[in-house]
């Protein structure tokens, strides 16, 4: 077995930083009304600003597959050039299309020579996947290095107009013509951007991060689905599928909207955290006095206090010196968020040789759980 290393880390944020006050000038009023719940959802999570790869017309500056190009574009220079890629590992939540996928799209953009490719689906955890794919072809021998993403475009499936169908309908049956909170919650939580890592079986430069190892857990055997796309959720708690509506029902029931089920969401994200992050410790021999730097993704900084709390009772508590976030200024990129904090402490100049750093990704789609242990060499 070969050690695996990452050797470089690139980001890519599109356009300029969107503050809160400007949120609704991208994304559009729904049914021309501002939202009741925008304030309430930005005072909760604290982001504080965020990128979106549409302008104020709602007209995509990017598409996913750009946005992952233009990071991945970050890691060649002399040394390390687009022909001597191998694999390119790709995740993501929100693709362009349904297929090719995602990683072929990518691929086409880099336009540099035939590689292995793997596409990650999901939500958060689609990243940390894309990431593990690599490390594991470069762990067996299988190849020498690899490029890992994670990005996301969801501001397109936010816009207003997306919504509009459905509020005229339910004005029609004289119902309160509001998207349901599961809807509209979202829509002040996400936004766009792409990381990407360069993986290779030896260290480069002044920085390189060894992964010593990754886990990961799913609850889906026991959990229902709490967030999902492209379909509706039954009584029985089933997930009907978008290809079992009738065409004019995709627009009427925002079928394709990306929805939240925030009861289930708050019961079971950071207890089933806390326990597989445990779990993942215990089976890897690793105390909380091993960990000198933690990068939780978080959705929202309401859940943090609630995690601390969790960790601790599990006895694997965090001091708050080692928590690293950048959530307020970047906002809540999905599967991209663990890349674009990893890369920001990575490039930060403040790690030293022999830190270790654990990154912790919490899925809600049916409650996934992710781990990567890091020790900088």
């Amino acid at each position: 077995m070969f050690e695996v290393y990452i050797t470089k880390a690139a980001k890519y944020l599109p356009n300029e930083a969107v503050s809160n006050d400007e949120m609704e000038a991208y994304l559009g009023l729904i049914n021309d009304t501002a939202s009741k719940a925008r304030r309430i959802i930005l005072r909760n999570n604290k982001i504080t600003s965020r990128y979106y790869a549409v302008d104020k017309t709602g007209k995509s500056t990017h598409n996913n597959a750009e946005l992952t190009r233009n990071a991945v574009m970050q890691l060649f220079d002399k040394d390390f050039t687009p022909q001597d890629l191998e694999v390119l590992s790709c995740g993501t939540s929100t693709p362009d299309i349904f297929l090719p996928s995602h990683a072929a799209m990518v691929h086409g953009l880099l336009q540099n020579k035939s590689v292995e490719l793997n596409s990650s689906t999901g939500v958060c955890c689609a990243g940390m996947n894309s990431l593990k794919f690599g490390f594991l072809s470069i762990k067996s021998g299988n190849s020498k290095n690899a490029i890992c993403t994670g990005s996301e475009k969801v501001s397109s499936w936010l816009l207003a107009q997306k919504y509009n169908h459905e509020t005229t309908n339910l004005k029609k049956l004289e119902e309160q013509p509001i998207v349901a909170f599961k809807k509209d919650f979202l829509r002040w939580m996400l936004s766009d951007g792409a990381g990407a890592f360069l993986l290779e079986n030896k260290p480069k430069g002044e920085i390189s991060l060894k992964i010593e190892w990754m886990e990961a857990f799913s609850y889906a055997y026991e959990l229902e689905t709490c967030m999902y796309a492209g379909g509706d959720k039954l009584e029985n708690g089933d997930i009907k599928p978008w290809s079992d509506y009738a065409p004019e029902e995709w627009l009427n029931e925002s079928v394709f909207a990306i929805k939240q089920d925030v009861k289930l969401l708050d019961e079971f994200i950071l207890s089933k955290g806390a326990e597989s992050m445990k779990d993942a410790m215990d089976k890897n021999n690793i105390k909380a006095d091993q960990i000198d730097y933690f990068i939780p993704h978080v959705s929202s900084n309401f859940f943090v206090e609630g995690l601390k709390k969790g960790l601790t009772e599990k006895g694997i508590g965090m001091a708050d010196e080692k928590w690293f976030m950048n959530l307020s200024r970047v906002g809540n990129v999905g599967s991209a968020s663990i890349y674009l904090a990893l890369e920001e402490l990575m490039n930060s100049g403040n790690l030293k040789k022999g830190d270790r750093i654990l990154l912790s990704v919490p899925e809600s789609g049916r409650f996934s759980f992710a781990y990567a242990y890091l020790t900088v060499c």
